[in-house]
């Protein structure tokens, strides 16, 4: 089918199902190689990112998991799609994931690493700070309130389309490792990821980064 047709079918299906509203949208890059980070509270947050930017470069990762599911794979195939192995070190996906942000691509990542099963934020993983410290591409954080799973199939049971909300921050760089350890420094990376999309969030929303002190000077920052 191709990449343009099976991008304007999922845009015509997400405009179906769903209300979409993108605040922020100046803040998105029209070229250069930079990384989405997102929060992930549904199962439509994987296509989203089709829905508002005209990017023709988007990096997308799917767990080995799904490509037993035929339509998935399928879907995959079309939007050239790199499967991961969640649960090894699947260096083989890390090496073609930089070099295609190498060449210019937009990865989305989600930090948590898998769907928020209340809506509010997860600790994440170190693998979206890793990513972006090995490429040094800079970080676009974004936050999506209505796309959980559950209110989106109450509200399509109503014959309604839910309201999807994605709001898109600022561009940044994480800061200088400054000699730190591996560990620490990806973890203070990780926080600050986080902490950038919690901010972006209703404070309902921030669960494991709401009391966190970098959240505080964001917030601080922005008022």
């Amino acid at each position: 089918m191709g990449y343009r047709l099976t991008r304007f079918l999922i845009q015509v299906i997400l405009r179906l199902v769903a209300r979409l509203e993108v605040i922020g949208m100046e803040n998105m890059p029209s070229h250069s190689s930079f990384i989405i980070a997102a929060n992930h509270i549904g199962r439509l947050d994987a296509v989203l990112i089709y829905a508002f930017s005209k990017r023709k470069d988007i990096i997308m990762l799917a767990a080995e998991k799904y490509r037993k599911i035929p339509v998935v794979r399928w879907l995959a195939k079309q939007l050239d799609v790199i499967w991961v192995d969640r649960f090894n070190a699947d260096f083989s996906a890390v090496r073609e994931t930089l070099a295609r942000l190498k060449r210019g691509g937009v990865l989305v990542l989600a930090p948590e690493g898998t769907r928020s099963p209340d809506g509010r934020l997860q600790k994440a993983r170190a693998g979206a700070s890793y990513l972006a410290m090995k490429a040094g591409a800079p970080i676009l954080p974004v936050a999506l309130v209505g796309s959980d799973d559950a209110l989106v199939v109450a509200q399509l049971r109503r014959f309604k389309r839910p309201k999807v909300t994605i709001r898109v921050g600022k561009l940044f760089r994480l800061p200088p490792a400054n000699g730190k350890d591996r560990d620490t420094m990806l973890e203070q990376y990780t926080d600050e990821i986080m902490c950038r999309i919690a901010a972006l969030l209703p404070p309902e929303r921030r669960g494991a980064y709401a009391d966190h002190p970098r959240l505080t000077v964001l917030l601080e920052e922005d008022s």
